[in-house]
C-alpha cells in the first residue's frame, strides 16, 4: 500500500462560460497529496490518503470522491475546520497560477495525535510534499511522521518526496530550502519539476540540480521536462548512476493541471505492480526497468494533460498508450 499524506482542498478554477462569455470560478477537487492518491488507485495499486478533512460539504465531497476511487480512508481525521480553498488561473503555454485561502483550514491544523499508531504492515509506501509542507502545524507533524518512519531503517515503507513548490507559500525561502535538504536526507524517491528547481536553486543547470538532489541522500531522483519527457537519476545498489530519458505521448494539450501528480503516483504504482517496492529493491532496477517506469508515468501524465482538470488515467488506459 502507498500512504500519501498531506493537503487536500478545493481547487477554484478559472472559467469562461461559452452562453454569455461570463468568467467564473468552477470547484474542483484537488491538493497534490490528494491527487496523487487518485492517480496511484486508479493504476490498480492499494493505497491511503492521510489528512486531515474538514466536515463542511467540500469535504464530504473529497472523503467521497477518494471512496469513489477505491482510496483507503482509515487514515483520515475528521474535523470542524473549514476546506482549504485554492483559486487557479490558467492561461495557454504558462505554469497555473495559484492563490490559496487556508488560515484556519483543516488540512493545515494536522496534529500528531492524527497520525495512525502503528501504519499497517501492508504500508510500502509514504509520499509527502507540497503546500502541507509550508502550513503549521502540519509540516512539522507530516516531518515527525516521516522521520518517525524512515528512522526504521531498511524495513522502512520507501519514502517519497514531491515539493511542488509554490513560492508564494513560503515567507523564508532559505529556511524553506534548509527544511527540504533535510526531506531529502530522508527520502528514497525524489521528484522535482523544472519550475520548482528555478525557486530552488536558480542558475543552476538542470541536470547539475538533479545531480545535487541526488547526493543529498534519494536513491532515485526525477525530473519532468513537460513537453520534454522524464529524467530519472538512480543510484544503484553497486555503486554508480543510471541516467535515464523517456519521452511523453504526443498527444493534444488541454491543461496540466495535476500533471505532476499524476507521473509521480504512476511512477509509484508501476514500482508496487513489478514488486520493487522497498529500500533494498530501488537500488536494483535495471536501466530497461527504469526506463519502463518513467514512459508509463509519462503515459499517464500525457493522458492526465489531455483532460480537463486533475482527472488521472486508469491502467487500462495508460498501458494501451503507445
Amino acid at each position: 500500500m502507498v500512504i500519501s499524506c498531506g493537503e487536500a482542498l478545493i481547487d477554484m478554477v478559472k472559467r469562461t462560460l461559452a452562453e454569455t462569455g461570463e468568467t467564473v470560478y468552477v470547484p474542483c477537487l484537488g491538493g497534490s497529496p490528494f491527487n496523487t492518491a487518485v492517480a496511484v488507485a486508479r493504476q490498480k495499486v492499494p493505497v491511503g490518503f492521510l489528512g486531515r478533512i474538514s466536515s463542511d460539504f467540500f469535504g464530504e465531497s473529497l472523503v467521497n470522491h477518494l471512496i469513489a476511487n477505491g482510496v483507503s480512508t482509515e487514515f483520515i481525521a475528521r474535523s470542524k475546520e473549514n476546506t482549504t480553498l485554492g483559486f487557479v488561473k490558467i492561461e495557454q503555454g504558462r505554469e497555473p497560477e495559484y492563490v490559496f485561502y487556508t488560515e484556519g483550514a483543516a488540512d493545515r491544523s494536522l496534529q500528531i495525535s492524527d497520525l495512525p499508531r502503528p501504519l499497517p504492515e501492508t504500508a510500502r509506501c509514504i509520499h509527502f510534499g507540497s503546500i502541507a509542507m509550508t502550513m503549521e502545524p502540519a509540516a512539522s507533524t507530516i516531518e515527525h511522521f516521516i522521520r518517525q518512519e524512515a528512522g526504521r531503517g531498511e524495513d522502512a515503507p520507501v519514502i517519497s518526496l514531491d515539493p511542488n513548490v509554490r513560492p508564494f507559500m513560503i515567507g523564508d525561502r532559505d529556511g524553506y530550502i534548509r527544511r527540504f535538504e533535510g526531506w531529502l536526507a530522508l527520502a528514497d524517491i525524489a521528484k522535482i519539476s523544472e519550475a520548482d528547481f528555478g525557486f530552488l536553486y536558480p542558475g543552476s543547470a538542470l541536470e547539475e540540480s538533479l545531480d545535487r538532489v541526488l547526493g543529498m541522500g534519494p536513491k532515485i531522483a526525477l525530473t519532468t521536462l513537460g513537453p520534454g519527457g522524464a529524467l530519472g537519476l538512480l543510484r544503484k545498489a553497486g555503486g554508480g548512476v543510471l541516467r535515464v530519458r523517456a519521452p511523453v505521448v504526443d498527444i493534444p494539450v488541454v491543461d496540466t493541471i495535476g500533471a505532476g501528480d499524476t507521473f509521480h503516483g504512476a511512477f509509484l504504482a508501476w514500482l508496487e505492480r513489478h514488486g520493487k517496492m522497498s529500500r533494498r529493491k530501488l537500488g536494483t532496477l535495471s536501466e530497461g526497468e527504469f526506463y519502463d517506469a518513467l514512459f508509463f508515468a509519462n503515459k499517464a501524465a500525457s493522458l492526465v494533460c489531455s483532460r480537463q482538470g486533475a482527472n488521472p488515467p486508469t491502467f487500462e488506459e495508460t498501458e494501451a498508450l503507445e
